[in-house]
C-alpha cells in the first residue's frame, strides 16, 4: 500500500469569503464545491478542503502568537509569488526574507486568519 497524497482542512465562517480569497486573490483554482459547506482548493498540484463551521477555528489565535502555521505551501519564486500577492491586495504578515534553513519565505494571513507560509528552496 502507498499514500499517495495528504489533504488538509481548513475551517472558515464564510466560504463564499474563503473561496474569493484563494481563486481571486491568492490565484488558487476551485477544484470541487460540495453544497454550501464544503469547497476544495487547487494550489499548483496540491489539495486542500474548506469546511463552513460556525465558530472562528480556535487554532488561528496560537499559531499567530507561536509563530506556527496552518499551511506551508512551496513555490519555485517566492518572490514573484509575493508580489503578485501583494498586486491582489493581500497582506505580507511577514515580508520576504531568508531563512538560516535555506528558504525564502513569506507568510501571510487568509480571510479567515489562518497563517500560510510560502517557501522557495534556495
Amino acid at each position: 500500500m502507498k499514500i499517495s497524497g495528504v489533504i488538509t482542512q481548513l475551517r472558515t465562517t464564510d466560504l463564499e469569503s474563503s473561496i474569493r480569497f484563494y481563486t481571486k486573490q491568492a490565484g488558487m483554482e476551485l477544484a470541487f464545491r460540495h453544497q454550501n459547506f464544503y469547497a476544495g482548493i487547487r494550489a499548483g498540484n496540491q489539495i486542500f478542503h474548506l469546511k463552513q463551521v460556525d465558530m472562528q477555528d480556535p487554532s488561528i489565535a496560537y499559531i499567530r502568537q507561536y509563530e506556527h502555521f496552518h499551511l506551508y505551501l512551496e513555490t519555485d519564486d517566492a518572490t514573484a509569488l509575493s508580489k503578485v500577492l501583494k498586486d491582489n491586495g493581500v497582506k505580507l504578515v511577514k515580508d520576504l526574507h531568508e531563512t538560516p534553513w535555506s528558504t525564502r519565505e513569506f507568510v501571510i494571513e487568509d480571510d479567515q486568519g489562518h497563517t500560510l507560509y510560502f517557501g522557495e528552496a534556495i
